[in-house]
């Protein structure tokens, strides 16, 4: 398509005024011009490929500061250098400690939800039968 490829090269306001025109000359027109851009991509409205705008910040972030236990990139003030080292790793800790008290948490949760079922299983009588249900 090498309209559509001229098209890019001017951007987002040329395919802009090719759908205010398309709108203007006939309307059905307009709308297939709609349609195409928003599903192209080319106005950048929607993110199609699901959330790839927060990975790309974290692409970014983890490009500064890599977070797989190799050394950042220096920032050439040694004592902000030092510092930062040190915050990532205290933050590291912290998360660590943090997992950890989430699934003792959970624990203590799945532990007393069964505690429960089975205190009320065993108040259950047990004489065989199943209870009678009323009809109305």
């Amino acid at each position: 398509m090498a309209i559509a490829a001229k098209l890019d090269e001017f951007g987002k306001p040329a395919w802009i005024v090719l759908m205010i025109l398309a709108f203007i000359w006939w309307w059905p027109l307009g709308l297939a011009m709609l349609a195409f851009i928003i599903g192209s991509g080319r106005m950048g409205c929607w993110n199609h490929n699901g959330g790839s705008r927060w990975q790309d910040k974290m692409d970014r972030m983890r490009s500064t500061v890599d977070w797989w236990g190799t050394t950042p990139a220096s920032s050439g003030n040694r004592a902000f250098d030092e510092y930062r080292t040190d915050t990532l790793r205290r933050l590291e800790e912290e998360q660590r400690e943090f997992k950890e008290f989430l699934r003792r948490l959970r624990f203590a949760k799945d532990r007393a939800e069964f505690d429960q079922f089975m205190a009320e299983r065993r108040d259950r009588p047990h004489d065989g039968t199943s209870q009678p249900q009323s009809q109305p």
